[in-house]
């Protein structure tokens, strides 16, 4: 099917690593991640989906236990995946701040880590919408902000590709993201 119609295509670029999505909150790291999985045909796996299946709500964890448990496990939910002994090609989407992780940084060494970078006025409706985020309970623009800046120079330092989300539609972005995924590739394999 011809690009931008968001229907499965036969892809010329087929992934030999698993790819990393990271960013802060809200700019769409899950929704991007899981039609560029559908798209390649490949698993999506989403680390906050995955620790509320398994230990409730990401606001209750952070209220009984705190952040530090909360990133503990998210640091093995990302290890799940990323070294399991028959570790898969898949698609996974990190929350905003399972990066800080020393260990989760040595692990996505053996991925591809796409950046996805947005400016608070693109992102402020879903931030403004958005509930349930409990680094963002008070004052959710300034905290995003704050938090963005911050984590920023680490996402881009770990990142293979870095692609603005801006005013593109979801199809848009993972035409482009395909693209840049295949030439990240081709320059990995002619590597000496």
């Amino acid at each position: 099917m011809a690009a931008g119609t968001g229907q499965p295509v036969e892809p010329q670029y087929l992934p030999e690593r698993p790819i990393v999505m990271v960013g802060p909150m809200a700019v769409g790291k899950s929704v991007i991640g899981a039609e560029l999985a559908r798209r390649l045909g490949l698993e999506f796996v989403d680390t906050d989906q995955r620790i509320v299946a398994r230990h409730g709500s990401i606001g209750r964890i952070f209220s009984a236990r705190g952040e530090h448990h909360f990133r503990q496990l998210e640091a093995r939910a990302v290890a799940d995946v990323l070294d399991a002994p028959q570790a898969k090609v898949v698609v996974l989407s990190l929350g905003g701040g399972a990066v800080l992780d020393t260990g989760t940084q040595q692990l996505m060494a053996r991925a591809t880590v796409v950046y996805l970078r947005a400016t608070l006025d693109i992102i402020k409706e879903r931030i403004i919408r958005s509930s349930g985020r409990p680094l963002l309970a008070s004052d959710p623009l300034a905290a995003w902000s704050r938090l963005a800046a911050a984590r920023g120079p680490v996402y881009a330092r770990l990142a293979d590709i870095t692609i603005d989300v801006g005013t593109s539609s979801v199809p848009e972005l993972v035409d482009r993201l395909i693209g840049l995924l295949a030439a990240e590739s081709r320059k990995e394999n002619t590597a000496p």
